[in-house]
């Protein structure tokens, strides 16, 4: 039997997989009152609360858009963090504005009854952690 810990980790793993192309997938995976709370200045138009799978999709949708669908994520750490928490550090990188970059982020997902209620995505936005040639 899995702990809870290993739980979460697994489900966040499924997640993963669905990201951004694939969301409607995860009807399973997240709570119906699920919030993506999203905070970076450099960003405006996509700051917010996103309410639900929809909220989600959404999201990723405006990203592709800012993004020219270039967006894509190197994860470094998952930290779970007693049965309900489990935090992630990773590596977005996207083409923005005419510039390639990779920048750290923080990921804090909230996870009940085996399913992801909540998630703040928290961008470093005052570094970049790395300019991309192409």
């Amino acid at each position: 039997m899995l702990t809870a810990e290993q739980a979460n980790l697994t489900l966040l793993q499924r997640l993963e997989k669905l990201i951004p192309d694939d969301l409607s997938s995860a009807k399973d995976l997240v709570a119906r009152d699920f919030v993506w709370h999203y905070f970076n200045p450099s960003l405006p138009e996509l700051e917010g609360d996103y309410m639900g799978l929809t909220g989600l999709k959404a999201f990723f949708d405006k990203l592709g858009m800012v993004t020219n669908n270039t967006f894509r994520v190197e994860t470094h750490q998952v930290i779970p963090v007693g049965d309900e928490l489990v935090v992630v550090h990773a590596n977005p990188m996207m083409t923005f504005a005419g510039e390639t970059f990779k920048l750290d982020a923080v990921v804090v997902w909230r996870i009940v009854d085996n399913r992801i209620v909540e998630a703040w995505d928290i961008p470093a936005v005052h570094s970049v952690r790395e300019a991309i040639q192409d």
